[in-house]
């Protein structure tokens, strides 16, 4: 084989392993779409590890609570549900294994020519870091809720839009908008704007939409930690009887859509919308979060979901005594 500079020679080790890890070749295969001997591929894909270029990790498999799983299916009439078993309590590790859990899932979900919505926070940031690539065709990922800004670029929707749909070889559409805006009258306006109107169409056709659960408590609100909210004011809509949002927009614990002021400034699908989706995967846990997991169940707008035992086990208990 011709001798190459280290450059020339790095970008041939990362375009072999990308052939062979990532779009599934054979080296026999490998070798003919590069003009190499196999035994070449074989030894550039041993450099590629040893120099760092590939990574190998062995998943285990993430232990999941079957009971609870059934329950949860038959009480909420789910397509599926998906427990962690997190044995002990580390709230950062449990959401690490539930992303890592829902990426799994998602893989199953996914095909050729189709639309995936997805909202942001913390869960759905997990959820994209732990998804490996694939390759499907003719994918859209689109925004189904307005931007954070730059609060925290990673956990909001236009860098997870991004890299979900690069992890699948698809294409992006950005909600170039916040997602609370000042005045209804201000809404009205954005929706009016090409990009926005057409991405929450795209929004409303969605096969797929991956969506998080937020919480009324500040220490763990999304729209809180964006600087939506304030604690007074998230405070007051607790005492409204809310729960938790879907999208933005609170229910409280039965299901039902809270008469708030704030939905009417709210840029993204709403709720009606999002229950005609055709398949909604919601990725939440932590035990403080069962009330709004309980709600979003009862209202029907969760079609799989995934979490954690001690979720789980508190959304049942509150179901027996609310």
């Amino acid at each position: 084989m011709r001798e190459v500079h280290h450059d020339e020679r790095v970008r041939l080790l990362a375009q072999v392993a990308s052939l062979y890890y990532e779009q599934g070749l054979t080296q026999a295969e490998v070798a003919r779409n590069l003009n190499l001997s196999r035994s070449n591929v074989s030894r550039l894909l041993s450099e590629a590890r040893r120099l760092g270029i590939v990574e190998v990790r062995v998943r285990h498999p993430l232990p999941t609570t079957t009971s609870f799983e059934t329950e949860l299916m038959t009480r909420f009439h789910l397509q599926s549900a998906h427990v962690l078993s997190s044995g002990g309590y580390n709230p950062d590790r449990v959401l690490q294994d539930i992303g890592a859990l829902a990426a799994d899932r998602l893989r199953s979900l996914l095909h050729d020519n189709m639309i995936l919505g997805i909202g942001w926070g913390r869960a759905l940031y997990e959820t994209v870091n732990a998804f490996r690539p694939m390759s499907i065709g003719r994918v859209i990922v689109a925004q189904i809720m307005g931007g954070i800004g730059a609060v925290n670029p990673y956990i909001d929707g236009p860098e997870l839009a991004r890299r979900l749909a690069e992890a699948l070889g698809g294409q992006f559409r950005y909600l170039h908008a916040p997602h609370i805006v000042e005045s209804a009258a201000v809404r009205g306006a954005l929706l009016q704007e090409r990009n926005v109107r057409e991405v929450l169409d795209l929004a409303r056709q969605a096969d797929l939409a991956l969506i998080g659960i937020g919480s009324v408590h500040p220490e763990i609100s999304g729209l809180f930690r964006a600087g939506y909210l304030n604690k007074d004011e998230l405070l007051a809509i607790a005492r409204a009887g809310s729960v938790g949002d879907i999208c933005g927009y609170y229910i409280d614990i039965h299901g039902h859509i809270c008469d708030l002021e704030l939905h009417q400034r709210i840029v993204g699908i709403d709720l009606p919308s999002l229950r005609k989706v055709k398949c909604v995967v919601a990725v939440a846990g932590w035990r403080e979060k069962a009330p709004a997991i309980l709600g979003a169940l009862r209202g029907g707008f969760v079609d799989i979901l995934v979490t954690d035992d001690h979720a789980a086990q508190e959304v049942l208990r509150l179901a027996d005594i609310t």
